[in-house]
């Protein structure tokens, strides 16, 4: 029994290890999640929220916070993402269930109506600890997902959750019905007489030749590393949480690339000299805009011909308004330039405060005698 249990509390840790990458998005710090989490729970009085609670989160990672699928009638935007399936690793085989927190004071019926396996003689079809159909409750209630394996045999099945929610007045909530295809490691569990030898990375054989990995690794004799979020770009997870990155990639997950030159006006690099440019800019380096007319007072192109605008000044090339500049006095109806005042059409003088056909000592500024 004590081995079992060992093996069911630390399914129960990589579970929540799952269910964290699952929820923060590979842009998103810890802390900018947290409170960002923190002002909208602020809010969770009355619509329906989804979560794995904090204290799960908490004894199972060591991470004190709360992880949240939907939060106040709004699905979390990673989930909306249409890419999200696919950026999730494969749940590893020590991985049984997923526990999971619900409430809503406002009336919602809810409806799991899809829970299908791709592969059933490998893994079954999920199982709820709850009906298929209800009433979403008023007070937090945990219920569980079930991911049983055969046992049979070795493999990786996909498998499919799909969940509607409707409120009172039979309008299916916003993002739903939710759609999630993730993949399931299944490994085969018979005895093998020459377990002590193989199993590897400090897993230790149990008294049914069983292999027990240690937290980081997975598979029949410990060989697979573990790495949330999954390594990208076609990286390899050598070790836990460490991934190898292929020519022209870098980053903690393979995230970002490697560009021999920098890129330029804002442009980031997204692979191998390879530059994601912004809006108005393009070229292999993003050296290149997009306004034809150069944008004045420090203005940034952002299209055809548009510019974007400091404060103060304003039209298609910031050719409109007033900024202030190193001229002893502003410029009353143009810009600034090198000390100089560059006037508006029909604007003259030196700080542009007269207008053509005015005598030399009209306006508001007088020339020194």
């Amino acid at each position: 029994m004590r081995w079992a249990w060992a093996s069911a509390w630390r399914g129960a840790r990589l579970c929540a290890a799952v269910a964290l990458a699952m929820s923060l998005s590979l842009t998103a710090g810890r802390r900018d999640y947290k409170n960002r989490m923190d002002s909208m729970e602020a809010k969770q009085n009355s619509d329906i929220s989804l979560w794995i609670d904090e204290r799960q989160v908490r004894m199972f990672s060591g991470i004190s916070m709360q992880v949240f699928a939907i939060l106040n009638g709004h699905i979390s935007p990673y989930i909306l993402d249409p890419n999200f399936s696919h950026k999730l690793p494969t749940i590893p085989s020590e991985v049984g269930y997923v526990n999971f927190t619900w409430r809503s004071r406002k009336r919602y019926q809810y409806h799991f109506d899809t829970l299908t396996s791709s592969d059933p003689k490998l893994l079954k079809p999920p199982v709820l600890s709850i009906k298929t159909q209800g009433r979403v409750p008023k007070a937090p209630k945990e219920f569980s997902i079930f991911l049983i394996c055969l046992g049979n045999n070795s493999g990786v099945a996909t498998f499919e959750i799909g969940l509607v929610l409707k409120n009172g007045r039979n309008i299916p909530l916003k993002g739903t019905p939710l759609r999630l295809n993730l993949k399931k490691e299944c490994a085969q569990r018979g005895p093998d007489p020459e377990c002590d030898k193989k199993c590897a990375n400090q897993g230790w054989c149990n008294e049914e030749k069983i292999c027990q990995c240690p937290e980081g690794y997975m598979g029949q004799h410990c060989r697979t590393a573990l790495c949330y979020p999954q390594c990208m770009n076609g990286g390899n997870c050598t070790a836990p949480g460490l991934c190898s990155c292929p020519p022209g990639y870098q980053g903690r997950h393979c995230e970002g690339g490697i560009c021999s030159q920098k890129c330029l006006n804002g442009g980031k690099c997204i692979q191998k000299d390879t530059c994601e440019c912004p809006k108005g800019y393009y070229g292999l380096r993003c050296e290149f805009s997009k306004c034809v007319i150069p944008c004045l007072g420090g203005g940034r192109c952002k299209g055809v011909n548009k510019c974007r605008c400091p404060p103060g000044l304003g039209g298609d090339h910031c050719e409109v308004g007033r900024r202030a500049g190193p001229c002893p006095r502003p410029c009353r109806h143009g810009l600034c330039r090198s000390g100089v005042c560059v006037c508006e059409p029909g604007w003259r003088g030196r700080f542009c405060h007269r207008t053509h056909g005015s005598s030399e000592e009209s306006g508001e500024f007088k020339r020194p005698r």
